[in-house]
């Protein structure tokens, strides 16, 4: 039977009391999508397995919840007054209070984020991908090195000081050492991982063949044509001679090859590959202008124009979300409709997906943090523009950026938090941040939802921070120093617990830095295959929730002297860390209790964070803003634990000065 509602047709199965959005399809039985929100309510105690200290929530659905969606957000293809029952399971703890404090700050100088412009950077950023593609292959005949696109824009992003929030234009030097690092690595060809004996003889053979092609074809000195060749021709002759070498033969000779060839295959290739940095520079130079120009218009047409400074008065208060001095325009209209237990927002054909239980997420830190939008009439077209920056800042590969955006298992958030007073990510996002206060890739767009920014540009005087970030070697090297920039200017109690991958051979300059440094505390390694990380798509996955760590993780202590008194990391509390991060204690498991469930994303599991624990009651709240800091000792002690804004507890609208 076909009705309407919103204007737009549906279907009704009255033998199966189904309802769905699309025309059904002769013998699929499979729901679609649900109108009526018939299907929503999950089977009781499904899905529960190994999900930690996970627990599930039930939610009323937007239109009829008391801390629901207001209506005046909700798009034409969301039905509503209905009143149907979800159930998910939550990986995040929004009740947890902040330790961090920090000097009060103005508004930021962001554009404020719309989805036509937000559009128009995926479409720019999607072709300089592309043109990042044909040069590797015209110009040295490789694929592009596996996420190195995403290394270059965090790399890039650390050194820039344009006005766009995605894409460099402002840099110095401009030629990437990260993308030229990778580029050069996959010169003369790629060396994949080996595990038999055949496979090792093809590639010392394929490696020799190539280098002597090359150095062939371009302008070598006669010594460094000579040495190739030289070495390239022995090698293939020790392979038609000798057949009964073994695998590690082979990787000996090509390990053997590389240090011979190698210096001079890397000068010949240098001006080539230098020019791919500078030319991909060069064009997301172009593609900020052109942004930046369309932004401005859009902002003009609005009769928006630069507000005067504010006054900030300079006192320390707990940290807060980050403002805009902008007002946003007026917002597009965002078609939201639900496909089981997927939440579509599309935009102009555009459509970005979330899980219900993580779009159920983004409302309460939306009603925690926003204060220009009471009636959430900006809260869709503010989600898209989240998603799809997010979307496309790690490309539509297969599996392609979950590396950059892994986290770490609940359980071990719940121990940092208990036993040293965490309650703040330095490096996560509103999807998958487990605290309700964190730091941010992108000020713009997710400072909406609670972030306090990039975590270079954020200056705590005191507090407990959990780190643990994208796997990109220059980012990870500009943290150390901003963490001894901090702690030796603080006399407050800081501390940083920092999550790195074991990388010692070559030793990284990052780990090499903190396991040197004057305010290490502690520091040990979790072993490869023994420990978990949580699947940087945890928005959008279904099934496996959780992947074991290919390689060692380093777990580091830096703290000043009032931190280690207030945190210490005594043999106690590491114990109790380490017991939380054994894969034995979960099995993988998806945020999904049943099928029919409504409910429920920067080598590297970086900065995401898993999520899980207390119940959220979804009760109506004032933004954050900056509390006043009560300077007695239990205030400090018991800042963690403290009353949570799901309480209708409204924090103060000034800070006072401490």
């Amino acid at each position: 039977l076909s009705f309407k509602r919103e204007n737009r047709p549906y279907w009704f199965n009255r033998f199966t009391n189904q309802s769905m959005w699309e025309m059904p399809i002769l013998g699929q039985h499979d729901v679609i999508s649900d109108p009526l929100g018939l299907n929503a309510a999950s089977v009781e105690g499904a899905g529960d397995a190994g999900v930690g200290n996970g627990q599930r929530k039930r939610l009323l659905s937007e239109e009829a919840a008391q801390g629901g969606l207001n209506t005046g957000h909700v798009s034409s293809s969301m039905p509503q007054n209905i009143t149907s029952v979800t159930i998910f399971i939550i990986y995040w703890d929004l009740d947890i209070q902040t330790n961090a404090v920090i000097r009060e700050r103005a508004p930021a100088n962001h554009l404020p984020p719309h989805p036509e412009i937000e559009l128009q950077r995926a479409q720019l950023t999607t072709k300089l991908r592309q043109h990042y593609q044909e040069l590797c292959y015209q110009r040295e005949g490789i694929e592009p090195p596996r996420e190195s696109f995403n290394r270059w824009l965090l790399e890039r992003k650390v050194l820039d000081k344009g006005p766009d929030p995605l894409l460099p234009s402002d840099c110095d030097p401009i030629i990437s050492r990260s993308m030229f690092r990778e580029v050069m690595n996959d010169i003369p060809i790629r060396l994949s991982r080996i595990k038999y004996k055949e496979e090792a003889r093809k590639l010392l053979f394929k490696y020799a063949e190539a280098a002597k092609k090359m150095i062939d074809s371009r302008n070598a000195t006669p010594d460094s044509r000579k040495v190739v060749k030289w070495n390239a021709e022995d090698t293939m002759n020790w392979l038609r001679r000798d057949h009964s070498a073994s695998k590690e033969d082979y990787m000996d000779r090509l390990e053997h090859l590389r240090k011979q060839c190698g210096p001079h295959v890397t000068a010949v290739a240098k001006d080539s590959v230098e020019g791919i940095c500078t030319k991909i520079y060069h064009i997301s130079v172009e593609y900020v202008r052109r942004i930046r120009q369309a932004h401005q218009t859009l902002l003009k047409d609005c009769n928006i124009t630069d507000p005067e400074a504010a006054e900030v008065q300079d006192r320390l208060v707990y940290c807060y979300p980050i403002r805009l001095a902008l007002p946003s325009p007026n917002q597009p209209r965002i078609e939201l409709h639900f496909e089981n237990d997927i939440s579509c927002l599309r935009y102009k054909g555009e459509m970005v997906k979330v899980n219900r239980g993580y779009f159920a997420k983004l409302e309460l830190l939306y009603r925690y943090s926003c204060i220009d939008d009471p009636r959430f009439e900006k809260f869709l077209s503010r989600i898209w523009c989240l998603i799809k920056r997010y979307q496309v800042m790690f490309g539509a590969g297969v599996n392609e950026g979950m590396g950059l955006q892994g986290a770490l298992p609940v359980p071990v958030f719940e121990v940092l938090n208990k036993q040293f007073g965490v309650s703040f990510e330095c490096f996560a996002s509103p999807l998958n941040s487990y605290f309700k206060q964190f730091c941010s890739a992108f000020p713009d767009t997710d400072g909406f939802f609670g972030s306090r920014g990039p975590f270079l540009n954020f200056s705590p005087a005191s507090g407990s921070f959990e780190a643990n970030p994208p796997f990109c070697e220059e980012l990870m090297d500009a943290m150390v120093t901003h963490f001894e920039e901090l702690l030796e200017k603080s006399s407050e109690p800081l501390s940083f617990i920092i999550f790195v991958p074991e990388w010692r051979d070559p030793l990284t300059p990052a780990l090499n830095r903190m396991e040197t440094s004057a305010f290490l505390r502690h520091h040990m390694s979790v072993p490869a295959f023994e420990h978990e990380y949580r699947s940087g798509s945890q928005h959008i996955c279904k099934k496996e929730m959780y992947y074991k760590a290919v390689h060692g993780t380093v777990i580091i202590f830096l703290q000043n002297d009032s931190g280690f008194t207030k945190w210490e990391p005594t043999p106690e509390r590491i114990q109790e860390l380490l017991a939380a991060y054994q894969v034995s204690q979960r099995t993988l498991g998806s945020p999904v209790p049943s099928s029919t469930s409504s409910a429920p994303t920067m080598p590297s599991p970086a900065s995401a964070e898993l999520s899980g624990s207390k119940d959220s009651t979804a009760a109506k709240t004032a933004p954050e803003r900056s509390a006043s800091l009560d300077t007695s000792p239990a205030s400090q002690e018991n800042s963690s634990s403290s009353c949570s804004p799901l309480e209708n507890t409204t924090p103060p609208s000034e800070a006072a000065s401490l």
